[in-house]
């Protein structure tokens, strides 16, 4: 029986790679892998991959705010028998979407993988996550350490100056340097 798989955790925890590896795990027996990634995260590179902060990397197809994925998902499966679907920076999909791939599961019968962020910067979730909290068979915390190494489960958004960040926009792109991951007891103290 498949099913619906979130993966989250707090930045630079290894979501991707992780992704990346179990899309390998299963080409490496002979199945086949959709791998799709968020448009607003290629947007800005003009990519059709995902990259891994160690250097992996595998080609993608690219979901916006429109795609609707049981559609796309089921005519590529009918040309072609799909045996895993992996969502990197799934915190960007919508409702919709998501439900879309409760259907990929139930449905079509292929097991769908979730890799994303749980809660923003002011510790907001976001839709992507919400939702699949809401319908994932399975929930799985990635796990990374906070600076007193603690487990890190929030994150921070700091300018240059290594000041935090307490308002803006959810989604801000730049490099890893801009966020920092922290434990809940770090993130009050420097957050309030």
């Amino acid at each position: 029986m498949s099913k619906l798989y979130f993966y989250y955790s707090a930045m630079n925890a290894g979501k991707t790679t992780a992704l990346l590896q179990s899309s390998y795990n299963y080409q490496e027996r002979g199945m086949r892998t959709l791998l799709y990634t968020a448009a607003v995260v290629c947007q800005k590179n003009d990519i059709k991959y995902i990259r891994s902060r160690i250097g992996l990397t595998s080609s993608a197809r690219i979901f916006n705010g429109k795609t609707n994925l049981f559609k796309q998902i089921s005519i590529v499966n009918k040309e072609k028998k799909i045996h895993c679907i992996l969502i990197d920076e799934c915190h960007f999909l919508n409702r919709n979407q998501v439900i879309d791939l409760t259907k990929v599961v139930d449905i079509l019968n292929i097991p769908v993988l979730c890799y994303g962020l749980r809660t923003d910067f002011q510790s907001k979730l976001f839709s992507g996550s919400l939702w699949l909290l809401a319908w994932a068979d399975k929930l799985i915390e990635l796990k990374t350490i906070c600076y007193c190494g603690r487990q890190a489960n929030r994150v921070l958004r700091i300018d240059n100056n290594g000041c935090v960040i307490r308002a803006g926009s959810q989604i801000m792109f730049g490099d890893n340097n801009q966020y920092v991951s922290v434990c809940r007891k770090h993130f009050h103290k420097k957050y309030n």
